[in-house]
């Protein structure tokens, strides 16, 4: 997923201001032949290229409309796909046309003609793995995803056709949609056989295949995120002008700057030691222990003695 953000703050949706409790993800798309990111986000970051009409939603009420969704997915100015936060996961958006407002985050697809199988294939893929790490933020799972025509059959939304109307020319449906996500989330909570004596050594390359190296201020307060990238310089000038921010791998682990190091303390694993109790000792609650495995990139809940773990402060 290639996940930026620039809030929509002249929206009307975002003044006020309303917050919600997430129970559910609601996937729309835009209705409209235009598959650039720039008619919808504004203004240009550098990677969005300029809406030469100004007519994207960050104004108080977009073409006179009470609109406003959670993210848009679609094309940026080099033709590359991306996903754009535009409002904070848990505010009050205005996309569903019911009630579905106050229990939902909503995004868009930015539709192309509906015919070109390719950029149908990419932002396909980029909404399942935005699902995937939206249910992971918010304890959901893949059975609290629907789509907007969806909404209207359970009664919470407007009559709106949307996804159903493109993904099955595709040769995908919601049903489809939701079994790929169960399948991201279970990938990446599947643990391996337990690790050896010797850790391996970690190295971080500097253009990642998988995963992202993502800029925020800590692993834990994902809200803080100014940005993921493949490629680890360009997640390094990200923090640059970003102060305050580190650049995390996808498990967790500060690696730049230099200083980041200092947020973490270490313990040297000695014969009894388990994670649930050194989770209870330096952090107060024993259920804490999976953030000391996903900052170490533990696989499993087997440590040895000699072991050196870094320990959140």
């Amino acid at each position: 997923m290639n996940l930026n953000k620039l809030i929509l703050t002249e929206n009307a949706c975002y003044k006020a201001g309303r917050k919600i409790t997430v129970k559910g993800i609601m996937v729309h798309s835009t209705g409209a032949n235009n598959s650039w990111l720039k008619r919808y986000v504004g203004p240009d970051d550098g990677k969005l290229g300029k809406n030469q009409y100004n007519n994207h939603w960050n104004t108080y009420h977009p073409g006179g409309r009470e609109v406003c969704v959670h993210g848009f997915i679609g094309k940026l100015a080099d033709g590359t796909v991306a996903t754009y936060q535009t409002l904070p996961w848990d505010h009050r958006g205005w996309h569903a046309g019911g009630s579905a407002n106050n229990t939902h985050i909503g995004f868009e697809i930015c539709e192309d003609d509906l015919t070109d199988g390719a950029y149908f294939a990419k932002v396909y893929k980029e909404a399942v793995e935005l699902c995937a790490y939206l249910c992971k933020q918010y304890g959901l799972t893949e059975k609290n995803i629907i789509c907007h025509s969806e909404g209207y059959k359970q009664g919470v939304a407007s009559n709106h056709g949307d996804v159903m109307h493109w993904f099955p020319k595709h040769g995908k449906s919601m049903d489809t949609f939701r079994a790929e996500v169960k399948a991201l989330l279970a990938a990446d909570t599947k643990e391996d056989e337990p690790a050896q004596e010797e850790t391996p050594a970690v190295t971080y390359p500097e253009k990642l295949t998988s995963g992202y190296y993502r800029v925020r201020k800590t692993w834990k307060d994902s809200k803080s995120q100014v940005g993921a990238y493949r490629i680890l310089k360009n997640a390094k000038a990200a923090a640059d002008k970003n102060l305050g921010t580190y650049v995390f791998t996808t498990n967790g682990v500060a690696i730049y700057p230099e200083k980041a190091a200092e947020t973490y303390r270490i313990h040297t694993v000695v014969k009894g030691d388990t994670l649930w109790d050194i989770a209870k000792k330096y952090l107060g609650d024993g259920s804490r222990y999976p953030e000391i495995k996903t900052l170490n990139d533990l696989k499993s809940n087997v440590i040895y003695s000699g072991w050196k773990l870094k320990i959140p402060n």
